[in-house]
């Protein structure tokens, strides 16, 4: 196991968190036979499972993931076979169908986000809060006051943008 980041490294920590959690999650994909089956992926199948084919922007709102999130996600769901993309009513807009494939994987899709929902109801009872409850307070904190405000408040001066730093 790698060692654990600087507390300070707070970026690093998180990304190493969500590393462990989701790694864990591929593991037990490829358990099951399904090797080409990201963690990434289930949130969308099931929003495509309860309300059917919509454009991509659609999803990515009903997920909550910025529309380029949504864009690299359902081009690897594609080339796993697990949805299909048609153009929408506009020349902008594609529309994501899961395939056959994907309502095939259903029974296990749906029993691996149970499970995992359950181990991870286990996890938050050994912590000292939920996580998803002090992320979602992370998140309110700061939609309430970007950190690029709080590092302004700490008197540091914005440099000069593109490299211009050491020109004279």
């Amino acid at each position: 196991m790698t060692a654990t980041p600087d507390r300070e490294a707070l970026g690093t920590l998180l990304r190493h968190v969500l590393e462990l959690l989701d790694g864990d999650v591929a593991t037990v994909y490829a358990d099951l036979d399904l090797a080409d089956y990201r963690p990434r992926f289930s949130p969308m199948v099931r929003v495509l499972l309860a309300d059917g084919p919509l454009p991509i922007r659609d999803l990515a709102a009903r997920v909550g993931v910025t529309h380029s999130g949504a864009s690299q996600t359902v081009a690897q769901m594609s080339r796993a076979g697990l949805v299909t993309l048609a153009p929408g009513t506009d020349a902008r807009q594609r529309i994501v169908t899961l395939t056959d494939r994907a309502h095939a994987l259903r029974p296990v899709i749906e029993a691996e986000w149970s499970a995992t929902t359950t181990a991870m109801r286990q996890l938050d009872a050994e912590l000292p809060v939920p996580l998803a409850d002090e992320l979602y307070a992370v998140l309110a904190a700061l939609r309430r006051r970007p950190l690029r405000e709080r590092i302004a408040d700490t008197g540091l001066a914005p440099g000069p943008r593109g490299g211009d730093r050491d020109r004279r």
